[in-house]
């Protein structure tokens, strides 16, 4: 984990239950004695995640419709912190500067957008192809006056597209993120979902993980996966290189990174890959930026 995240250690649980009194139901003690949740429920994670947010990052209230991406604080943040940590080494930016960033697929959740925000105090447009999702994702922000000045989100109305009709002409971006939906289909993303829970010591079955994945289909799968996803933000970033300085996107599986550098070297990118971590789980985003 970066080493200025805030959550290095174990979750304040009663500090947390003081801001979100809904978390108390979800808190148990592990075989140590020590409190903690289950993190096999999605509720428990979306009551933990709420708490954070209002604790941590002053929202008056937060909200996400069932059957959505329960987004884990610490590891968006993670991602943040690299990147500012990107400005401030190669692109000598001031750690105070007012950036502005465009988040590629906020989701309901519109994560990345708010902790850019309340976090850094960046200035955030928040992209969406899910009109649902894009009204939960406004709701969210409206609810906080102090985020109202600082985050716009967007319809992407044309699912074929990922920049076009959300990059206006000549407005400037100093980054974008991307949280990919990285599986290839529905089916993929369930096999995914239960390797994960299988992990986690919980059994279930594909019945079961089939009645929570209405709504998702954005936020988890696409017609190749995150590879081709990338591959084809690549190719769109070609049009916004001089409005956009750096872009950035998740990539979940390490071993799609040899086809998405061949595509940055077709387009004569300069491209760079950082490695992050949270406990045994490796991670990394790709950046790349044109002369």
């Amino acid at each position: 984990m970066h080493p200025q995240n805030p959550y290095q250690n174990r979750y304040d649980f009663k500090r947390l239950v003081k801001h979100h009194v809904e978390l108390q139901k979800h808190v148990v003690l592990n075989p140590s004695g020590e409190e903690t949740i289950n993190f096999s429920s999605s509720s428990a994670v979306y009551e933990l995640n709420k708490a954070l947010l209002l604790a941590d990052f002053k929202l008056s209230d937060y909200l996400l419709p069932p059957g959505y991406l329960i987004p884990p604080i610490p590891g968006r943040l993670d991602y943040l912190l690299h990147l500012r940590d990107v400005f401030l080494e190669k692109f000598n930016i001031s750690i105070n500067s007012k950036l502005k960033g465009l988040d590629i697929g906020t989701g309901a959740n519109g994560i990345y957008s708010i902790l850019g925000a309340q976090y850094f105090n960046w200035n955030m447009v928040g992209t969406e192809s899910d009109e649902k999702a894009v009204d939960v994702a406004i709701s969210n922000i409206q609810n906080t006056k102090a985020l109202q000045n600082q985050i716009e989100i967007r319809h992407q109305d044309t699912k074929s597209f990922i920049l076009k009709n959300v990059i206006y002409p000549q407005e400037q971006f100093d980054f974008t993120i991307c949280n990919p939906p990285f599986h290839t289909s529905h089916e993929d993303a369930i096999k995914g979902s239960l390797k994960k829970l299988k992990n986690l010591g919980v059994k279930t079955n594909i019945e079961d993980l089939q009645l929570n994945f209405e709504g998702q289909a954005n936020e988890l799968w696409c017609n190749g996966g995150e590879a081709l996803f990338i591959k084809r933000l690549i190719k769109e970033s070609v049009l916004f290189k001089n409005q956009v300085q750096l872009f950035t996107c998740l990539v979940a599986k390490s071993n799609n990174l040899t086809k998405i550098e061949k595509q940055l070297k077709k387009v004569t990118a300069n491209y760079d890959t950082i490695p992050m971590s949270q406990g045994h789980k490796k991670s990394r985003f790709i950046m790349w930026w044109f002369d």
